[in-house]
């Protein structure tokens, strides 16, 4: 059997090539999509990342993970190590190792170089034409900014050197198999979520996405996996619900900031109401409508909801600081930095926490404190946005510079 250890990393554009790429890539997606940098999601998709890194070996390059706000089922994967995650491929997932297993596979196509084994073969040498070339492809491959950004760079043949090859998604199939089990993961995670591949590739009616287009043939890489785990008959992981615990809490604050309330609202409505569904998963649903009722300004509904939950799981300490966040939207700030409070001292480092802290302790009146607050979660995470115009609002009420 072939082996993630016989595969040779493809040699062609230099680190340095492939950084310069990267970051011309990155440009591209954040001037196109809104990438979602709240602190709480980040550290997940990041600690998922990581928990990938740490058994993938020695790397060539530092990684950066990002959600990228979008109606496209994609993910990708810029030659220099920055991974792409699209919320509308998020929300098709059900488990924490269906997200595993395409973080895997994506991190085993910048292992084995991929792309730039790739861009070698077809000649493509100007740095500034391929990173065009990848930011549409990124972008979609199908819309108006894709197809211009195409037309400017690179000739529709030499684009299509830049889709993965059935070589290349059997090698990042199998280091991606492999890394889960190093990981003590259930790889029937990557199993399913081929399914799912499968059947947006047999049954969507137009376009395909633009995932499947560069990541082709999911029926043969399905079937490639299902082999993989029937000669692995001894490797059994004891089922858990509580690991996709941090998954759907991740996954439904995604759902309840991306799509439109009354869409989100049904889909967990019927989860909720689902007799199949277990109780973990129903509670977990009834956290996804907290979050709705949040951000539709129903707060005395979200706060019941949001209780109910934590009656279930009282040692997610994380579910403190959902609430005082929702109390914090109400207005209810002393009772909000209470919670903050208790969390920040089993977690001091807690960018979440520290930025809704120092929400409430500007609305509180303590501005220097709050800068301080704020400041903190700006080093930790300096492409926050949001954090900055906090800053820069109490800098200007005070009269100062920003």
């Amino acid at each position: 059997m072939l082996t993630a250890a016989h595969l040779q990393p493809a040699m062609g554009f230099s680190v340095g090539e492939e950084r310069e790429v990267g970051e011309k890539l990155l440009y591209a997606v954040r001037a196109s999509f809104p990438i979602l940098d709240d602190p709480d999601l980040h550290h997940y998709i990041t600690n998922i990342g990581q928990e990938v890194l740490d058994v993938a070996g020695v790397q060539f390059f530092n990684y950066h993970f990002y959600i990228v706000e979008s109606s496209q089922f994609n993910a990708f994967a810029a030659p220099s190590g920055l991974i792409f995650f699209y919320t509308k491929l998020i929300e098709s997932m059900n488990s924490e190792d269906e997200l595993v297993s395409v973080m895997a596979h994506e991190v085993g196509h910048v292992v084995r170089r991929h792309l730039a084994s790739r861009m070698k073969k077809g000649k493509i040498i100007n740095i500034a034409s391929l990173g065009a070339a990848l930011a549409a492809i990124a972008l979609g491959g199908g819309g108006a900014a894709a197809q211009g950004l195409l037309a400017g760079s690179l000739a529709a043949g030499q684009s299509a050197q830049l889709h993965f090859s059935r070589q290349d998604e059997i090698e990042a199939d199998l280091l991606a198999y492999e890394w889960m089990q190093d990981m003590q993961r259930d790889t029937v995670g990557q199993k399913r979520m081929l399914q799912t591949m499968r059947r947006i590739t047999r049954y969507r009616t137009g376009q395909i996405p633009q995932y499947l287009l560069t990541h082709p043939d999911p029926e043969a890489r399905l079937d490639y996996v299902e082999s993989l785990i029937a000669a692995d008959k001894g490797y059994r992981v004891e089922s858990d619900e509580m690991r996709n615990f941090d998954f759907l809490r991740f996954k439904y604050r995604i759902l309840s900031m991306t799509q439109k309330s009354s869409v989100a609202r049904g889909h967990l409505a019927s989860e909720l109401s689902d007799p199949r569904a277990t109780e973990f998963e129903r509670t977990m649903a009834l956290y996804g409508l907290s979050q709705i009722d949040q951000r539709t300004n129903n707060y005395e509904q979200s706060l019941a909801r949001i209780d109910e939950v934590i009656a279930v799981f009282p040692d997610q300490s994380i579910l403190l600081v959902d609430k005082a966040a929702i109390l914090s939207d109400q207005g209810e700030y002393l009772q909000a930095r209470l919670l903050l409070e208790q969390v920040r001292r089993k977690e001091p480092n807690n960018s979440y926490v520290l930025y809704n802290l120092g929400k409430v302790t500007a609305r509180l009146g303590d501005s220097e404190l709050a800068v301080e607050l704020f400041k903190e979660v700006a080093y930790n995470n300096p492409e926050f946005s949001d954090v900055y115009f906090e800053i820069g609002k109490i800098l200007s009420g005070q009269g100062k510079n920003i």
